[in-house]
């Protein structure tokens, strides 16, 4: 016997909860902010719409199927499994959050507070979530978003759905060998700040932004399209280092291979640093376009 569907619903804590969290009552929370000359009313306002969007998601949940909860916060720790639908509650970044960890569920993204998000990934109402669980399970259409991926040389691997950042921990500089992933090609000594690798939904932010700044002529991927663009941040020329690969895009079947030459090296994607690889000296780790993509419902 197959098993019934299960309707997984992410969501993050509200900025009203982290408050209290913080100072432990409303009224303290309420001083904190009014010192800042903020009111803890649009604050507690926007808990109250964030809740009922969560318990408008959760009633539209059919009877016969299992559903289930986790928190931004408890992803790393979350098992998805094959049968799930995912239904993401919140913001669009919070999509990005959870796509590293799936692997090719179906997600449902819901606006629980229309009018403050752009609306690029969380692009239905909390009335449209029944329909969209039917649709789900019926093989109802999706966006396939474009992931890229970091693969490390000690079989770690990490998945982004906009950017995947490689650098120093901290504000120094990292020291490593840039290049196309190729036994004959011994990559560029390079030090600098980082190397960003994003995808076509990246591309609306960090990897525009290097985009812009470099005056790229490079066309910037949609969303859906099997490309990536790379950019090295603030490369520094010295006697050892070079700056001439300090941007590309990639290819299907196309690498970046990065290996490192200082004491660490973070990798982490979609701003989640909490969860990021961390390579020493003389490891690589290889960038690519990922066999996974993100099923988002339209």
């Amino acid at each position: 016997m197959s098993l019934a569907p299960r309707a997984v619903l992410v969501h993050r804590r509200t900025e009203y909860e982290e408050l209290l969290d913080r100072h432990g009552t409303h009224g303290q929370a309420a001083f904190f902010l009014s010192s800042r000359g903020r009111s803890i009313d649009e604050v507690v306002d926007r808990h109250h719409r964030t809740r009922q969007a969560l318990r408008e998601v959760t009633a539209a949940v059919p009877l016969t199927w299992r559903s289930s909860q986790v928190e931004r916060a408890d992803l790393d720790r979350f098992l998805f499994a094959p049968e799930d639908v995912v239904v993401v509650v919140g913001q669009d970044g919070l999509v990005a959050n959870t796509a590293k960890y799936l692997s090719g569920q179906p997600v449902i993204g819901i606006d629980g507070d229309p009018g403050r998000n752009p609306g690029i990934l969380v692009r239905h109402r909390c009335a449209d979530t029944a329909a969209l669980l039917r649709a789900a399970t019926a093989g109802g259409r999706t966006d396939d978003l474009t992931m890229v991926e970091a693969v490390a040389d000690d079989t770690q691997r990490l998945l982004a759905l906009n950017e995947i950042y490689l650098g120093p921990p901290g504000h120094q500089t990292a020291r490593y060998r840039l290049g196309p992933d190729s036994e004959k090609d011994p990559g560029e000594a390079q030090a600098s700040s980082g190397v960003l690798v994003g995808t076509g939904t990246g591309a609306t932010g960090w990897l525009r932004s290097l985009w812009l700044e470099r005056g790229s002529t490079a066309q910037l991927p949609a969303p859906c399209d099997r490309r990536l663009l790379w950019f090295v941040r603030e490369a520094w020329p010295s006697p050892a280092t070079g700056t001439s690969r300090v941007s590309g895009h990639l290819e299907q079947q196309q690498g970046l291979r990065l290996t490192v030459e200082s004491d660490r090296i973070v990798v982490f994607g979609d701003g989640m640093e909490a969860d990021a690889l961390q390579l020493t000296w003389g490891q690589s780790v290889r960038l690519g376009i990922a066999a996974t993509s993100l099923r988002l419902l339209t």
